[in-house]
């Protein structure tokens, strides 16, 4: 496998063999180490078909090329709070960490959409991040932003279609009765913006939720959960409607905060890309601080 033809900026490769991209760097670099090939990943020294990627478990086709530098690119985003997972033309997906709002509020102008566009400033790129869908401030995990007027109108009337899987991992206080089920409800908000459940229409909007419970000690469990809707505070809502309020939810919790956070993540975000159709996914590994269950009792089939 040797580079059909070099730069001073990047080495390229021609694919000839279907595999993941980390798998590929690894064997295209004369023997890297995966260490170092995830380093040079998440420093945005690779691109897949002239697109910048940081997702190591993008699938390869034959014939695709991929580019690889050492040298991280001038005006890499650095930023504490979000870090880029994918970036094409059209739409950015990152991963954002608690602490940060995906978009400004009336009262804090600092957020992701801000980190963003002052990115792209940085960098010459001729656009802006449109907001397409948000996540809580104390909430972390995969966000997809559009960098163009056509991406965020696709995108935004087209979701539900769009997006084939969107998941969550929460840890949550107890052992669930049932390892899986569907929680389905009316959410509505009051005038103190607290979201109330019922299972009868209250007049607010139908919100489906799908939990399994992955793993548990007895005194905290980690569920996975799939929305089937995208209601706000949709997951914490109905996990407290299970009761099994979400760890550290100062709002709709029972005061047990075991990991000094809100214990919600959103690690898998799976959908069509606006403009090209091709599919497109991410996942992100159980956030550190979740892991106090690793040597707790896997949960049944």
């Amino acid at each position: 496998m040797r580079p059909f033809t070099s730069s001073l900026q990047y080495t390229k490769f021609t694919v000839r063999t279907a595999t993941t991209l980390l798998a590929f760097l690894e064997q295209a670099l004369d023997g890297i180490s995966r260490s170092r090939a995830k380093a040079i990943l998440s420093g945005g020294g690779v691109r897949v078909n002239h697109r910048n990627t940081r997702q190591h478990d993008l699938e390869l086709q034959p014939g695709w090329l991929v580019e690889v530098s050492k040298r991280k690119p001038k005006g890499e985003l650095k930023s504490k709070f979000v870090k880029i997972v994918y970036e094409d033309p059209h739409i950015v997906v990152v991963e954002k960490e608690i602490g940060i709002l995906s978009m400004a509020s009336a009262h804090h102008t600092f957020c992701v959409k801000s980190v963003l566009d002052d990115y792209f400033h940085r960098t010459h790129q001729k656009c802006t991040a449109h907001v397409v869908h948000r996540l809580d401030r104390d909430t972390s995990g995969l966000l997809v932003y559009a960098k163009t007027i056509e991406a965020e109108q696709i995108l935004e009337h087209n979701w539900r279609d769009i997006v084939s899987d969107r998941r969550y991992l929460a840890l949550v206080s107890g052992a669930l009765e049932k390892k899986q089920g569907t929680v389905e409800s009316f959410l509505k908000d009051n005038k103190a913006f607290f979201t109330y459940s019922s299972p009868t229409d209250n007049g607010g909007k139908w919100a489906v939720t799908h939990y399994r419970q992955l793993r548990t000690d007895g005194r905290h469990a980690l569920v996975e959960l799939k929305l089937e809707t995208g209601r706000k505070n949709q997951i914490r809502v109905h996990m407290q409607d299970l009761g099994h309020p979400v760890c550290g939810d100062v709002k709709y919790g029972n005061g047990d905060n075991p990991i000094g956070r809100l214990a919600l993540h959103a690690f898998r975000l799976h959908f069509y890309h606006p403009i090209t159709g091709e599919p497109l996914r991410f996942e992100t590994p159980v956030p550190r601080k979740f892991r106090i269950l690793e040597r707790g009792q896997e949960a049944e089939a």
